[in-house]
């Protein structure tokens, strides 16, 4: 049965330094949630916290009601993928997958249907007599995933499964994984850095920052609706443009913003939309997503810049432009992906201000209206 996972001021600390620093939430039934976040943030530890493979410093860890703090990794019922596939060199792939339950001292007659179901279920049948050395890197991946689920566990926990695959190997073992859970129905744990994949796979993402949640969502409602700086920053590959804002007020058509930073002129655009809780211009910043912007003549637009880099990605062009409104180079996506650009060149950019957002000076979003 997939278990129901709480944290209730769950923290960590490495002698004097607090890793994480405290985390609230739960993880329903099922649910397939992805830890991401910068480097260093605490992904990996707090999926070590929730597999038992490190000691709680305080708070509890429950599953389906049963505080788990000094449980082990079996007593909790978990199984485990990393990014090293550990596979044991001279056993076949059929001895690998079911080494756990061996170890466990399963029934045979239990271990060998256990390991054909997993097989079956990963595809790996017609392959079960070779040893890991005669396996691609795909392949030897769904055998790691295949002796966690032979455990059936209440959890499954994923570390950077897919990251030593190359690109097509990572799309096929994407959709293989989330056609896995579709079908298993466990609640799975994802620890990862990639965003296409964190964004294909996730029900909800937990956004991590120096041990910290800053936000806990569905991946399109934290691109849409993130709730601070730093989540609006962090999600979305170009990441948003910020924006300096000189001077903000509420007009009769909405709110009247005058874009600043260093060496710019000032900028004049009306958001027809209102801020209820504004009551200051100090630190306020405009966010801007790159398809929410276009490119026009430099002579025309609300800003003007240079272009520094092209990303050319088939479908898709960004155009990074240096602009001195923009905290770093603001992206833009390209609405005629066959405009003829190169670094250097000055352009005019215009943006969507019904698309735009508002950032303190804390970094937490300004709740925005729309403007009657």
């Amino acid at each position: 049965m997939p278990a129901r996972v709480e944290l209730r001021d769950l923290r960590k600390s490495f002698g004097d330094v607090e890793i994480i620093k405290g985390m609230d939430f739960t993880i329903e039934p099922g649910e397939f949630i992805v830890f991401v976040g910068p480097s260093g943030c605490g992904k990996s530890t707090l999926l070590r916290l929730i597999a038992g493979l490190e000691d709680i410093t305080s708070g509890d860890l429950l599953f389906d009601d049963r505080v788990v703090n000094d449980e082990g990794p079996a007593q909790r019922g978990v199984g485990m993928v990393f990014q090293s596939y550990a596979l044991y060199p001279h056993m076949t792939v059929e001895q690998n997958v079911g080494f756990g339950l061996k170890l466990a001292k399963k029934p045979p007659q239990e271990i060998s249907q256990r390991v054909s179901e997993a097989l079956k279920t990963l595809q790996l049948d017609h392959l079960k007599d070779r040893k890991p050395s005669d396996l691609s890197g795909g392949q030897r991946q769904r055998v790691a995933i295949g002796r966690a689920i032979v455990r059936n566990p209440n959890v499954f926990l994923f570390d950077e499964p897919l990251s030593n695959l190359d690109t097509a190997l990572r799309v096929q073992m994407r959709m293989e994984i989330g056609r896995l859970h579709r079908r298993l129905m466990n609640t799975v744990i994802y620890v990862t850095h990639d965003q296409v994949e964190a964004m294909t796979l996730a029900d909800r993402f937990v956004v991590l920052e120096g041990g910290k949640t800053r936000q806990i969502g569905p991946p399109l409602e934290l691109y849409e609706r993130p709730a601070n700086k730093f989540v609006a920053g962090f999600i979305g590959t170009p990441k948003m443009g910020f924006l300096a804002i000189q001077h903000a007020e509420k007009t009769n058509d909405g709110m009247a913003i005058t874009l600043g930073g260093e060496n710019a002129e000032p900028n004049n655009i009306v958001i027809p939309l209102t801020a209820e809780g504004l009551n200051t211009n100090e630190g306020l910043t405009l966010g801007i997503r790159p398809e929410h912007c276009r490119l026009v003549d430099s002579e025309q637009g609300l800003l003007k810049g240079e272009v520094l880099e092209l990303e050319r990605l088939g479908a898709d062009t960004f155009v990074f432009i240096a602009t001195p409104s923009a905290e770093e180079a603001l992206a833009v996506r390209l609405d005629t992906p066959d405009r003829k650009l190169a670094p250097g060149d000055m352009v005019g950019i215009e943006i969507d201000p019904t698309k735009a957002l508002l950032f303190d000076e804390k970094g937490d979003v300004i709740e925005l209206s729309q403007h009657h």
